[in-house]
């Protein structure tokens, strides 16, 4: 029976980023999540349901549209595989409970700001404003935060970044974080709670440097290179899920 309800949620999950992808693409553009059905956007054919199947259809259509032989984003597989990785795993922590239902659906959500951000360097409003109330009332009534730790993340995350920002751009003369970032942030604090923020912020500040300046040096660029943050936010809190309380408790909050 283990067996199967592994199978059954990564299937779902697949299943899962197979919609976030549609996400990915239309909410940038404003465009209905419905409407109108999946389609190829080179040729505008609609998406047989048998090549709609996650991960197995790429792999059978080798990475082409069927009918006009367009490339297809290597991106759509590489979402379905991570979110089907993420139910799983968050499965196998939490079991078939609501603290499971709500941190898939914060990992999903941040898996569709991550993405957006790397294309366009943008994190949607639509996604982030109703996710603190959202979240924040998940984070208090199912994943036994305090309302006290709740607000005090929501405050301080979004607090935090934008004194960062403030300071930035106050020295520099020019933008360094976008108000995406300040509620993306925001909305991890209000999820996980004000402890979060720490190991959040190390982590993303961690790799966003290392993969920052590798970029810089690989493609040639000075400093002014922008590197979007949102992806390493995300990385970062979706760490925090599986092991940041045991590593916050342990070096900071241990008695």
């Amino acid at each position: 029976m283990t067996v199967f309800f592994d199978i059954f949620f990564t299937v779902a999950g697949a299943a899962v980023g197979s919609f976030l992808n549609v996400l990915i693409c239309r909410i940038p553009e404003g465009q209905s999540i419905v409407f109108p059905p999946s389609h190829c956007p080179k040729c505008q054919h609609p998406i047989r349901f048998y090549d709609n199947i996650p991960l197995i259809s790429y792999l059978v259509l080798r990475g082409r549209c069927r009918d006009c032989k367009e490339k297809i984003s290597l991106r759509y597989p590489i979402v379905e595989a991570i979110t089907a990785l993420m139910a799983l795993l968050l499965f196998l922590k939490f079991g078939l409970s609501l603290k499971y239902f709500f941190s898939f659906v914060f990992t999903a959500s941040l898996i569709v700001i991550t993405f957006i951000d790397l294309d366009l360097q943008i994190i949607p409003d639509v996604i982030t404003l109703p996710g603190i109330p959202l979240f924040f009332l998940a984070a208090v009534f199912f994943m036994d935060i305090k309302v006290m730790d709740a607000a005090l993340g929501l405050l301080i995350g979004g607090g935090c970044l934008f004194a960062i920002a403030f300071v930035y751009e106050l020295i520099t003369k020019r933008e360094g974080m976008g108000g995406g970032d300040i509620k993306l942030l925001a909305m991890m604090g209000a999820f996980l709670g004000w402890k979060s923020l720490f190991f959040i912020l190390f982590v993303s500040s961690v790799l966003g440097a290392v993969v920052g300046i590798s970029t810089m040096i690989a493609k040639g660029k000075d400093m002014k290179y922008a590197v979007p943050f949102g992806p390493f936010l995300s990385i970062a809190a979706v760490a925090y899920l599986f092991v940041g309380l045991d590593v916050m408790e342990y070096f900071f909050f241990s008695n």
